[in-house]
């Protein structure tokens, strides 16, 4: 990009990494451990948000206590990594990322994935040169990602235009719930972890594809 076109924060899980059946998989693993009824995809394109704890509030009729939350979060990312292995990107997105690259726009991650977990799988699909940085979580807060999106654009001060410039692509309202915060523009995505009409709530750009979402992000950042 330098400084033409848009640069674009990708989110990871049900943006680039196409893994909504392995997340269904994995909760209803360990909604049986847990003693709670299975959950059909629908329902929890429905019921998902973040912070998450609130989604099994949804679930529930209450929010889970903390250690409630401490065994449901470790269970189910007991069940979700052991899965996520098998898991492709989403249609496209490797030519996606490459064709920006190439031609000179940049891109970076950011994600509510562990840091520690995010970095290795990130390297195993082959696409780690086309960021300009990554970001994971680095601490056990799940309170979203605004304040993780000021961190990581103050992080590229320099390689990234001004925040009007930048746009974030991702599956959820969290994505644009951080971006407004730090004053970009957000285009969401069907293919993950929300529904069309959940998404819509967001007042946002809602595609199908990722292909739609580069287009929408360039048209937006014009």
């Amino acid at each position: 990009m330098g400084k033409v076109g848009a640069h674009i924060v990708w989110d990871w899980n049900g943006t680039l990494l196409h893994d909504i059946h392995a997340v269904i998989e994995a909760t209803n693993a360990s909604f049986a451990e847990l003693g709670l009824q299975p959950i059909t995809l629908e329902r929890y394109r429905e019921l998902y948000c973040v912070p998450v704890p609130r989604f099994y509030e949804r679930l529930m009729g209450r929010l889970p206590s903390d250690s409630e939350w401490q065994l449901m979060d470790a269970v189910f990312h007991k069940h979700y990594w052991a899965r996520a292995e098998t898991c492709g990107l989403a249609e496209g997105a490797a030519q996606l990322l490459a064709e920006r690259r190439a031609g000179g726009r940049t891109q970076s991650l950011l994600s509510l994935a562990p840091h520690e977990h995010l970095v290795p799988i990130v390297r195993r699909h082959g696409i780690q040169e086309h960021f300009v940085r990554i970001d994971g979580r680095t601490d056990s807060s799940h309170a979203g990602k605004a304040e993780r999106m000021a961190r990581h654009l103050a992080a590229l001060e320099g390689v990234v235009a001004a925040a009007e410039r930048v746009v974030v692509i991702g599956d959820a309202v969290d994505d644009a719930v951080a971006a407004a915060h730090v004053g970009a523009r957000a285009v969401l995505y069907t293919g993950g972890s929300h529904s069309r009409g959940s998404l819509e709530t967001a007042g946002v750009p809602v595609v199908d594809s990722l292909a739609e979402a580069v287009a929408e992000a360039e048209r937006l950042a014009a």
